[in-house]
């Protein structure tokens, strides 16, 4: 996984950062030796420029990657207009980042040169060593992340507001076959087929029903459903022992998916007819959907927010102290109202309501999963500052058709964040002043 990968697909490095970037920094080398020679502006984007040293270097980046990739490239002049193109607009992002004081934090920064290390199987460290000993420096490297995630930022925070799903495209997803598939579960099946011509008699037809009657019999009696599939089914299957593999309910016959409906795993379906023949069914597993029966914890806490007048072992001094009382017999509802630096929850106690699935960063989360009902954790802190939580109440809860609308929004919201990026970029660019210089 290359950084391409953790931002947008956007392909500003090659795929390995292997062996190529040795070719790659001393491209890079040479491209900034030459710069101080022989630079100037490609061209004007309002208040910003771009470097010919920088469109140099990013088209001999792309056209090495194409050559990796796919073992071919375009002419080197359109590549250049491409990328060209693609500068203008990243000056043009990345302007509307600065206006809007977007910050990439050195946590989040952090975070995804993890991400692109793991995908190449390297620690950060090791892939900062290897980038420096094939000459892309340390600062390079987190400038271009940082870059792409602030653009990658951009594009989310307009995009997704100028996209509206309403609740009847939701439902008409739902109830499309694209939408039947997103909820339907997966089950492994095992077939014996008994062939039958669909004009057969009735004594053809009694004398197969017979035959499917006595294997499920033997089934039932604990005879091994594949070897049975083996000698006697007629199915494409039957040398695997009749397995059909993983299938969602929805590529099923109609009269399968029916009869395997209220099956458990290990149990025989009553012999079917079709067109086919008579058959016989063995359900071997369920995944996916089904019900969604999740834990839910009604959660109240008290935060305790360091700042430049509160150092942060202050605020843990804090934190303590309020456990103390509340354990002491202090209402936490009404500590929570005076001190906890969470106003939206303060102003009801504390109270938080009932969790749901990314609800809460993770060690909040964690905390109030493992915690006891009425009991007061320990402070702990998150990236919001130190907090003590009580969970109040639990439940299971039934989440699936709720899971199941937002995965159809998302879906939808997915097919349409393409297509309207493509028309705001151009937007973007014809209300821009964009002066090519080359």
């Amino acid at each position: 996984m290359g950084i391409s990968q953790v931002t947008n697909n956007r392909h500003f490095l090659p795929v390995g950062l292997g062996g190529l970037l040795a070719f790659l920094f001393l491209l890079a080398s040479t491209m900034r030796a030459e710069a101080q020679l022989l630079d100037g502006v490609a061209a004007i984007v309002d208040d910003e420029v771009v470097l010919l040293s920088e469109l140099r270097t990013e088209t001999e980046l792309i056209r090495q990657q194409l050559l990796h990739s796919q073992n071919h490239a375009p002419p080197q002049d359109v590549l250049a207009r491409q990328v060209l193109e693609r500068l203008i607009l990243d000056k043009l992002q990345l302007a509307i980042s600065r206006r809007a004081d977007a910050r990439i934090s050195e946590s989040e920064l952090n975070q995804a040169i993890e991400r692109i290390a793991q995908g190449q199987g390297l620690t950060a460290e090791a892939l900062y060593a290897e980038a420096a000993a094939d000459g892309l420096s340390r600062e390079w490297l987190r400038n271009k992340v940082r870059d792409e995630m602030l653009v990658t930022r951009v594009q989310q925070s307009i995009i997704n507001r100028r996209i509206n799903v309403s609740e009847q495209e939701i439902q008409n997803f739902l109830s499309s076959e694209a939408g039947q598939a997103l909820g339907a579960e997966e089950v492994r099946v095992g077939h014996i087929l008994l062939p039958l011509a669909p004009a057969a008699s009735d004594g053809e037809v009694n004398a197969v029903q017979e035959t499917a009657e006595a294997l499920r019999e033997q089934v039932l009696q604990g005879e091994d459903f594949a070897q049975l599939a083996v000698l006697h089914s007629a199915g494409q299957n039957a040398l695997s022992g009749g397995d059909l593999g993983w299938r969602t309910t929805n590529q099923l016959p109609v009269a399968f998916a029916v009869a395997l409906r209220d099956l458990s795993p290990g149990q025989v379906t009553a012999p079917i007819r079709t067109d086919a023949g008579i058959h016989l069914l063995q359900l071997h597993e369920r995944r996916g959907q089904g019900e969604r029966v999740l834990r839910q914890s009604r959660v109240r806490h008290i935060l305790i927010e360091p700042n430049q007048i509160l150092p942060d072992d202050q605020a843990l001094a804090t934190i303590t102290q309020l456990r103390d009382r509340i354990i002491g017999g202090e209402s936490f509802a009404d500590l929570a109202r005076e001190f906890s630096d969470d106003t939206g929850s303060a102003l009801k106690g504390g109270d938080l309501g009932w969790s749901l699935p990314g609800k809460f960063v993770a060690e909040f989360q964690a905390v109030a999963e493992e915690i006891p009902v009425e009991q007061i954790s320990e402070p702990f802190k998150t990236q919001f500052g130190w907090h003590i939580l009580q969970v109040t109440e639990r439940r299971d809860q039934d989440f699936s058709a709720e899971i199941l609308r937002n995965q159809a929004e998302h879906a939808l919201r997915q097919r349409k964040f393409s297509e309207e990026l493509e028309v705001w970029l151009r937007e973007l660019r014809d209300e821009a002043f964009v002066e090519i210089k080359i």
